[in-house]
């Protein structure tokens, strides 16, 4: 491994076997414990099949909340509780803790029965174990880089500490690559009935292999030597966060660091995963293919600007980071709608639609829950239209009228699903396919599936789809297939009611009949163009996320390290990043443009490029133990 330049210019010698170990033992466990955390949430959608859906509404969005709270917001408290206990007794014993929390809770949710085998026990033993994965996260990674940084010989520091860096891209690269390979081999239909579970079963063997190798650690060196002098903290949260001296240096790290990291972070990650599968309407397989390779290519560089900040510095790589991302973002990604979709690309370049609403009906959707509805008829339009990544204008009409959505010589009124009632499911699927046929007729890559229609809907289903020109009769002397009643109920062809004193009927397959879908033509997409747009966005978090472990480090005094380094961190990432998705929807929504989202971490990044310029200290050259 390459040599990097030590303090007041010694050279630093090999890595030691020791210092491989340290890094290797630490870094292993940091990514099990990040492959167990994303797993949540790439399969949220089987989670939310087997626990929540049988309840009502409000059921489910109170758990839903617990879960999103469970996955960002109670980080930080983790950092608190972890963060002292790793100050108070040893960064070993309570890295340990928290994988051990971490791993059981994973491997749990794999055997944890549905709520329709334990009832509502089944979504309350869920949140908890959410939480409890939460709380472990949040002390897990500053345990990891203060563990290894004290190791770590001066001059030497950010390249050890770039190992742990590495980690999250590679606990979510691992993730997708485990969920990818399982979906292949049982066909979607098994997976979505049982095996998304073999995930989180297979935690329970990463676990295993983490503790083993971290029982063999010894404690940190700076940490031993603290305790033997009796300089440690009785009282780590007060003297971190309740002495101004100490509590600015906090503010500053997260204002002036990781507030901005996170969000390039997770922009040039999450995001660019969300965005892929969300906006442009790439496939799930393809989108995580993509973004594995882009990971796959980028991972090495969280070293080698990790041990490029030991020559020149910590701060000026991150802050070149910061500066690149927002001065990019808005043309990588648009130059990624041509790559990985440029139907859509095209449509949006010459159509765009226009809503006409009163003003006080358009609301700010902000719903990092999802469980927030939004039922006025300019949002009903506005929300539809964001979806369908579809950019619009908003023009004011008249006060208390319907909203109107205008794409091409085509205009559609739009309704308040809340005043609509009963007929509220069905007033929305008549707006959707107003919508969707006009954009469609207006170039827009959208795909209608098959219907499957039952003989006694088959003349209403002719007369509300007049496009498709069918022939009632024509139909009927076709193909058909008969069913039984039990299964034309379970098929949702018909309701109970209708299909009481029906023992079969025929049930004819109605080509281009079925709903309407924007997808991304797979033949169209340039996986090598978006690959590689990925790969940038990729290398922008090396710059930001592989020198601020040190940086981190490098703050506070030994007695107060864990604590001081883990809620800056915790709170950045946690809050800061894992607010992007849903806050660049809502922006997306207001202004209309698939892109406006973009500001949010673009404007994050340039506040903190401005405060880390103007109050962040260089630290690559501070002696940690001497700070004691």
């Amino acid at each position: 491994m390459a040599n990097v330049a030590s303090i007041d210019g010694a050279k630093a010698g090999p890595m030691t076997g020791e210092e491989k170990k340290v890094i290797f033992a630490s870094s292993l466990g940091t990514v099990f414990e990040w492959y167990d955390f994303y797993l949540y949430g790439s399969l949220a959608t089987y989670i939310g099949a087997t626990y929540f859906t049988q309840y009502p509404e409000a059921t489910r969005n109170i758990f839903t909340l617990l879960a999103f709270a469970a996955g960002f917001l109670v980080r930080p408290f983790g950092a608190l509780v972890f963060g002292r206990l790793g100050d108070l007794v040893g960064r070993k014993y309570t890295f340990l803790v928290t994988i051990l929390i971490m791993g059981m809770s994973t491997f749990l949710v794999g055997i944890l029965p549905g709520a329709a085998t334990i009832g509502i026990a089944a979504p309350i033993i869920l949140i908890g174990l959410r939480l409890l994965q939460g709380l472990a996260l949040g002390g897990e990674y500053g345990g990891a880089a203060t563990y290894v940084a004290e190791h770590a010989p001066n001059g030497r520091r950010g390249y050890f500490t770039s190992w742990i860096q590495t980690t999250a891209t590679l606990g979510l690269f691992l993730s997708l690559i485990v969920i990818i390979l399982v979906q292949s081999i049982m066909g979607p239909v098994q997976f979505a009935a049982w095996g998304w579970r073999i995930p989180f079963l297979v935690s329970v063997v990463l676990l295993g292999i983490s503790v083993w190798i971290r029982l063999k650690m010894n404690e940190s060196p700076a940490f031993q030597r603290m305790k033997a002098e009796g300089k440690g903290s009785k009282a780590p949260l007060t003297e971190a966060f309740g002495q101004w001296r100490n509590a600015k240096i906090a503010i500053i790290a997260l204002l002036g660091a990781t507030m901005g990291q996170a969000v390039v972070w997770y922009g040039g990650q999450f995001y660019a995963l969300f965005f892929l599968q969300n906006v442009l309407k790439v496939d799930l397989q393809s989108a995580n293919i993509m973004v594995a390779i882009s990971l796959l290519l980028g991972t090495p560089f969280f070293v080698i600007f990790g041990a490029l900040s030991d020559r020149i510095g910590r701060k000026p790589i991150i802050m070149a980071g910061l500066l690149i991302a927002a001065v990019t973002y808005n043309p990588l990604f648009k130059a990624m709608t041509w790559t990985a979709n440029p139907a859509l690309a095209e449509a949006q370049a010459s159509i765009r639609a226009t809503v006409t609403a009163d003003p006080a009906d358009c609301k700010f959707q902000f719903n990092p829950t999802g469980t927030a509805k939004f039922t006025s008829s300019c949002d009903v339009a506005t929300a539809f239209l964001t979806k369908n990544s579809v950019p619009y204008d908003v023009v004011a009409g008249p006060a208390g009228q319907p909203a109107t959505v205008k794409v091409g010589n085509a205009t559609v009124p739009s309704f308040d699903a809340a005043a609509a009632g009963d007929k509220a499911k069905a007033m929305t699927a008549a707006f959707e396919k107003s919508v969707n046929i006009a954009l469609n007729d207006a170039g827009y890559p959208l795909k209608r599936g098959v219907a499957k229609v039952p003989d006694a809907k088959l003349d209403a289903f002719i007369a509300a789809n007049p496009e498709l020109a069918l022939n009632a009769e024509a139909i009927r002397a076709g193909a058909k297939e008969t069913m039984p009643a039990a299964k034309l109920v379970e098929g949702k062809l018909l309701t109970a009611d209708e299909a009481n004193g029906v023992t079969d009927m025929a049930v004819y397959t109605i080509a281009n009949g079925g709903n309407f879908a924007m997808t991304a033509d797979p033949a169209r997409v340039n996986w090598v163009g978006t690959v590689a747009i990925l790969f940038v966005l990729v290398l922008y978090v090396t710059m930001v996320y592989g020198p601020i472990a040190a940086l981190l480090v490098e703050l506070f005094p030994t007695r107060i390290r864990y604590t001081g380094m883990s809620l800056p961190y915790h709170i950045g990432n946690g809050w800061f990043g894992g607010l992007l998705p849903a806050t660049a929807f809502a922006m997306s929504a207001a202004a209309g443009d698939i892109y406006y989202g973009l500001w949010y971490p673009i404007v994050f990044a340039a506040i903190t490029l401005v405060i880390g310029l103007i109050f962040l200290p260089e630290t690559k050259n501070r002696d940690i133990h001497a700070m004691d």
